[in-house]
């Protein structure tokens, strides 16, 4: 059975944002609180910032159908503190137009309000180039990996968020 470089890396970026949190420009590995929320209208501001990021690739193309999901935050009690992840693929029209995307998106996420905290090439055998990125008022980190090597080739995206508080009376919905 062969998988794809694409799905390990998000097995990578699942297991190191579980662990260390996802940045958010803060020195330490604590994840930020971003505020009270039910996980389903959390769930839907994470498809809401992916689908921005969507329309900065600015190229026809498909994207993988994928729902978020909802995690626990590290250290915290189940039952009311939860962060939402969405990972989803970009595989456009035609196989070649991802050349020179990353570097736009570089530009065009920082000109929308994200920090760039790392670039280049990630530690895989196929040294994909990597994008990860914060943005301090929505409380996201992404993580956006071009697979040149990917026949055909596509953008790995993975949005995950601070971490959520449910609000009184309300529990959080896993999925």
């Amino acid at each position: 059975m062969t998988i794809k470089s694409s799905v390990y890396a998000l097995l990578v970026s699942v297991a190191l944002i579980t662990t260390t949190g996802c940045g958010m420009n803060d020195s330490s590995d604590e994840v930020p609180f971003a505020g009270a929320s039910t996980s389903r209208d959390a769930a839907d501001r994470a498809e809401k910032v992916s689908s921005e990021i969507y329309d900065l690739i600015g190229l026809k193309g498909r994207a993988s159908e994928t729902r978020p999901g909802v995690m626990g935050c590290s250290e915290k009690d189940r039952a009311k503190y939860f962060r939402v992840f969405h990972p989803w693929t970009f595989t456009p029209a035609a196989g070649g137009d991802l050349r020179g995307v990353m570097e736009r998106l570089k530009g065009d996420l920082t000109r929308h309000g994200w920090t760039v905290v790392r670039y280049g090439p990630d530690s895989s055998r196929d040294r994909n180039l990597t994008l990860t990125a914060d943005h301090d008022e929505k409380k996201v980190s992404v993580e956006i990996t071009y697979n040149a090597k990917e026949d055909p080739a596509d953008l790995s995206i993975f949005l995950v968020s601070g971490c959520y508080q449910t609000p009184d009376g309300e529990e959080v919905h896993r999925f």
